[in-house]
């Protein structure tokens, strides 16, 4: 069903079983996948893919501008995975010319309330990005990645799989796969066991990944120490995502439980 006070260009692909309300606005570039259900007042612009099954709420604002005072009104997309929830006041813009061009989102993400996603973003599949979260331009959010509410990413961070952000957290360095991280200048707290045992992961390498866990922070030469480990644990493919992840841009960051003030 599609509401007859919504505008929606001629040009837009709009695919079967869409449901679009009241007073939402769809531009000419759009595309939207089968199921995709558009509550009133929605803004959807740019060069936008909207995958199928994925809902959005009343005054969200889609594929809008980027935010960046270098975009100069490049061509540039924004793709938006299957079965996403996009709640209220949520904006997500597109790429820019020195990102890509391409703000990209996986399947089965919730994004809540006010929360944001920067241009050339790399959000991963089934991530929870609770209310008022901004992710900076660049960030990259790996799968099953929870973000707490009134937390900040910045600008290029990177936070590995399944890790999770504790609320009112501001992420300035990248958080490893599995990692807990929280504090007003983000340290790490631990691992995510919960996260890990949620996935069915078997215990003896979440027993394996603590013990390298330790052994990797034990002194602020972690590059060093993840070189020293890898032959110890080179089964254990918990362990080789996160010394993987730490090597991976020597140049960026690490949180670690050694900036805990």
């Amino acid at each position: 069903m599609i509401h007859k006070s919504s505008i929606i260009d001629k040009k837009a692909k709009i695919s079967k079983n869409v449901k679009i309300g009241p007073y939402s606005v769809i531009g000419p570039n759009v595309e939207i996948g089968e199921n995709v259900e558009i509550h009133s007042h929605v803004n959807i612009a740019g060069n936008t893919k909207i995958g199928a099954g994925t809902k959005i709420y009343p005054f969200a604002s889609i594929g809008t501008d980027p935010q960046d005072l270098k975009f100069k009104g490049e061509k540039n997309n924004l793709i938006i995975g299957l079965k996403n929830t996009i709640r209220e006041y949520v904006t997500i813009n597109p790429g820019t010319q020195g990102g890509g061009k391409t703000t990209t989102i996986g399947n089965n993400c919730l994004f809540m309330v006010s929360s944001h996603v920067a241009h050339d973003c790399k959000v991963g599949n089934d991530v929870v990005i609770a209310n008022n979260v901004p992710l900076g331009g660049h960030a990259i959010i790996e799968d099953g990645v929870i973000i707490g509410g009134n937390s900040a990413v910045q600008q290029f961070t990177r936070i590995g799989r399944l890790a999770m952000i504790g609320g009112m957290t501001g992420v300035l360095k990248d958080v490893i796969p599995f990692g807990l991280s929280f504090g007003n200048r983000n340290y790490l707290k631990g691992l995510n066991l919960i996260g890990l045992r949620r996935n069915k992961y078997e215990n003896k390498k979440i027993i394996e990944l603590g013990e390298a866990y330790k052994k990797i922070f034990l002194s602020t030469n972690f590059h060093e120490n993840v070189s020293k480990i890898k032959d110890e644990f080179k089964d254990n493919s918990l362990i080789e995502e996160v010394t993987n992840f730490i090597l991976r841009d020597k140049k960026r960051p690490i949180c670690t439980p050694l900036d805990k003030k």
